[in-house]
C-alpha cells in the first residue's frame, strides 16, 4: 500500500526531475529506475499479506488452503468479538492482545498548523511473549 501511494504521488520521472534540479546533475532514467525498482521489489517481499499467511499456514499444518483460510477467518472473527467485549486474549509463548483507552488530546493539522481536538478512542495493543521475542532476536 505504501509503495503504491509513493509511486502514485511521486512517480519515477518526478523523482528524477527533483533530483536533477536539486543537485544540478543530469541523470538518465535507467540510472535511478533500476536500483529503485529493485528496492521496491525487496520491500514487497518483506511484507506478508493474508494470502501468503494462508499459504504458509496450510503448508505448516498440512491443511488445504480453504481450511487454512477458514481457520484464519475464524481466529480473526473470534478475536475481534472478544476484544470488542473487553476481554484480553493471551496466547502463551506468542503474545497478548488487549484494548487500551486513549484519552482525548490536542493535535495539529499538519497542513495549516491549527490546533485540533483528537477524540478519545479504544485501540488494540499487542505485547509479544517471551518465546516469540526470543525467537525473533
Amino acid at each position: 500500500m505504501f509503495i503504491a501511494r509513493f509511486q502514485q504521488k511521486y512517480g519515477f520521472f518526478n523523482i528524477l526531475l527533483d533530483f536533477s534540479r536539486t543537485t544540478g546533475l543530469r541523470v538518465r532514467y535507467s540510472d535511478i529506475f533500476v536500483p529503485l525498482n529493485v528496492f521496491i521489489n525487496l520491500l514487497k517481499k518483506l511484507i506478508m499479506n493474508k494470502a501468503e499467511l494462508i499459504d504458509a499456514m496450510a503448508a505448516a499444518a498440512n491443511l488445504s488452503k480453504a481450511d487454512a483460510k477458514r481457520a484464519l477467518d475464524a481466529f480473526v472473527d473470534v478475536s475481534t468479538g472478544a476484544l470488542k467485549s473487553g476481554d484480553r486474549i493471551s496466547l502463551v509463548g506468542f503474545g497478548s492482545f488487549s484494548i487500551s483507552d486513549r484519552k482525548e488530546r490536542n493535535g495539529r493539522n499538519p497542513k495549516t498548523g491549527a490546533v485540533i481536538k483528537i477524540a478519545a478512542k479504544k485501540s488494540v495493543r499487542f505485547k509479544a511473549g517471551a518465546e516469540l521475542s526470543g525467537k525473533v532476536n
